[in-house]
Formats: structure tokens, sequence, C-alpha cells
């Protein structure tokens, strides 16, 4: 219901998870998972592990109605690639038969490090020690999200690795940041809170998220994001509140109505 308001996913969406270790991407994967293979069962869902861990996968397979097709980290980075490539094929001809099509992708990151090994290497190498032609391939399959006017769509949810320590990852992330049309951040003081969903409300959005949601419920959005950030901005002109604090009160407050159209009916323009 949270992820329905803050950013919203569409066929063709080419969204990106956002994700600092630890707090909570595969969970969330999962339940986005469980959400379209329960509300939308003509969907073909696809589930895309890259260099995860074999328990991971696993459970994954088992939580998920959905074709899940993996490569563990114990396994050579010709793997990943082809586990990459094969999940992008099969889609590319299921939305040729108009069928709309979701890949959920665990993660872009992984996906860049195991072409950085196997790409013939260009001569430059960018910060981090990552090749520029390493890129293209990720690019290309991430791209590859769109919705056809005559025939199916392909949506892709990928994840991205942050604050890893590592600046090949940092680079990665700066290469794919602008290139989606949806970005959910996920924020680790929520998930060591243990406050869930660990949504940054004030960092996730949409592109063009009026075409999803419509105007009337577009203009109750804007003004949870005015709340918010009325709750976050310090005195005088805000209540100064924590962002872990004023998050929680939110997911309280969502949580205490049936549905989000309640929910929404709920907010007034004084209450700020």
């Amino acid at each position: 219901r949270m992820l329905n308001l803050i950013a919203p996913i569409g066929h063709g969406q080419r969204g990106l998870i956002v994700s600092p270790p630890k707090a909570g991407k595969t969970t969330v994967l999962k339940q986005i998972a469980n959400a379209i293979s329960t509300n939308y069962p003509k969907v073909h869902l696809m589930v895309a592990l890259i260099g995860e861990r074999p328990e991971e996968v696993t459970d994954m397979d088992r939580s998920v109605e959905a074709e899940v097709i993996a490569s563990t980290f114990d396994e050579p980075v010709t793997a990943h690639v082809r586990t990459a490539e094969m999940a992008l094929a099969r889609a590319k001809r299921l939305v040729e038969c108009g069928r709309d099509v979701v890949i959920l992708m665990d993660s872009i990151t992984r996906l860049s490090r195991a072409y950085n090994l196997m790409v013939t290497p260009s001569g430059r190498t960018l910060s981090g020690g990552i090749d520029p032609a390493a890129l293209y391939p990720p690019k290309r399959f991430y791209g590859a999200a769109r919705n056809i006017e005559e025939g199916g769509s392909l949506t892709i949810i990928a994840t991205c690795l942050v604050d890893t320590g590592s600046r090949m990852d940092d680079v990665v992330y700066e290469e794919f940041k602008g290139t989606g049309n949806m970005e959910l951040h996920l924020s680790r003081r929520l998930q060591e809170r243990r406050i869930f969903p660990a949504f940054d409300i004030d960092r996730s959005s949409t592109r063009r998220e009026e075409l999803l949601l419509g105007p009337d419920i577009t203009e109750r959005v804007w003004l949870i994001r005015r709340m918010f950030s009325h709750m976050i901005t310090p005195p005088p002109n805000g209540a100064g509140m924590d962002i872990t604090n004023a998050t929680e009160a939110i997911i309280q407050r969502i949580s205490r109505t049936e549905n989000n159209q309640e929910f929404l009916e709920t907010l007034t323009d004084e209450e700020f």
C-alpha cells in the first residue's frame, strides 16, 4: 500500500530499488512479487537472482509464485551473465506474443561486476576499477523495459547496492541513477529500528506519477509529501521530527485504515 502511494509501478516501468546492505531489499522484492501474482494473475512474473546466496534462492523459489532463474555467488561469472541474458531473452519472446512480463532482478550491481570480469578491456578504467565497456550490457538489460503499443509490456524492477564500502558499487549506482522512471530508496536506519517497510519517503518517487494515479489521488499523494516535509523540517517552520519517527508516524496512520482510499480521505490541508 505504501509503495502504491510514494512510488507506484505500472506496465513497462523501469524501476530501481536502491538499498544499503541489510536494509530488507529481498523482503521488499518478495512482497512485490506476491502482490503482483495475487492482484495480476495474468502477468508472467520472473525473478532473476544474480550472484545470490543459495539459501536466498531456495527461499525465493518457495515463497513466490514466479519463474525463478538464479545463479549463486559461488558460480563463475559466466553463469551470472548467462542467467541474466537467458531471462531477458525469454521475457522478450513473451512480450512479442502480447504478454505482460515483470522481471524482478537482484541485483544490477552484481551483474555489472560480472560483466566487468567478462568484457574485453577497453583500455580505460573508471573510478573503482570498472571498465566503461562493462556498463553497456547491464544498461541494455535494464533499458529493455517498455510498454509496447500493439503488444505486451516488459517491466523490470532491479535492486542496486549502495553504501557497501566499494567505490565500484557507487559508480554503478551513479550510472543507473537517471535511467529509470521509478526509484525506491530503502533506509538502513529504519530497518535497524525494525520499522517496516523501511522506505525513505523523501527520496523515493515515480516520474509522471499522475499518469498512473490520476489527478485526484496525485493531489493527495503530494499532500502526504508536504506533510512529511513539514514533520522533518526544524522549528519554527516545521515539527522538527527525526526522519525515522516521521516515517513511523505515517506508517502507523496508514495501518489504521483498511485501504489507501480511506487513508487519503483522512488527510486535510489543515494538518500543517
